[in-house]
């Protein structure tokens, strides 16, 4: 199992950030067709991921993140460029020591910002890692268990497959297996 772990996680790559066209009626069609038996099965495991109710619900928390961290850099960039035109004003009627003191604070203020938005905004990035571990620690079983009920030795990358016949792609399946084992990942 730990090997079917360690293969899945070089299988999903990275979340986009857009939304993912949802296949749900082709997931629901897959549960009802006989499960194909074949010793080698393919599977699109970008789609898996971006698909299944747990996909979808990270993509929207994310989006729901990214906009209220992307509002808040917005006001902070009004407040900084407003911030930059009063003092911008006051510069006529400060020492030039004075006001280069006070454009150095400033400097010093905006870089903080950016640090602090910079570190925000990884941290986003990092939750999209950590559920991408949820899911695939909580999809290995559920994928094992597919692959042995097709009588499969092996789950290969679909797009690492020069070709081959649809019927051992088991994408929808799998979706249809993750949504009904897991859901949206919270309970």
């Amino acid at each position: 199992m730990t090997r079917l772990r360690a293969f899945l996680i070089c299988l999903l790559p990275v979340l986009p950030l857009g939304a993912v066209p949802v296949a749900a009626q082709q997931a629901a069609q897959a549960s009802d067709r006989p499960l194909v038996q074949s010793p080698i099965l393919t599977i699109d495991s970008d789609r898996v991921f971006n698909e299944s109710a747990f996909g979808l619900r990270v993509a929207r928390d994310l989006e729901t993140q990214g906009a209220t961290l992307s509002a808040e850099n917005r006001q902070i960039e009004a407040d900084l460029g407003a911030e930059e035109q009063r003092l911008t004003a006051q510069r006529a009627a400060l020492s030039p020591e004075k006001f280069r003191d006070l454009a150095d604070a400033f400097d010093a203020k905006v870089q903080d910002i950016r640090a602090t938005q910079a570190a925000k905004s990884r941290a986003l990035n990092q939750l999209v890692e950590k559920e991408r571990e949820v899911f695939l620690n909580a999809a290995g079983p559920v994928l094992e268990k597919l692959m042995r009920d097709s009588g499969a030795a092996v789950i290969l990358e679909r797009r690492s497959v020069f070709i081959s016949a649809n019927a051992i792609d088991i994408t929808n399946e799998a979706i249809a297996r993750l949504d009904a084992s897991l859901g949206s990942g919270k309970n």
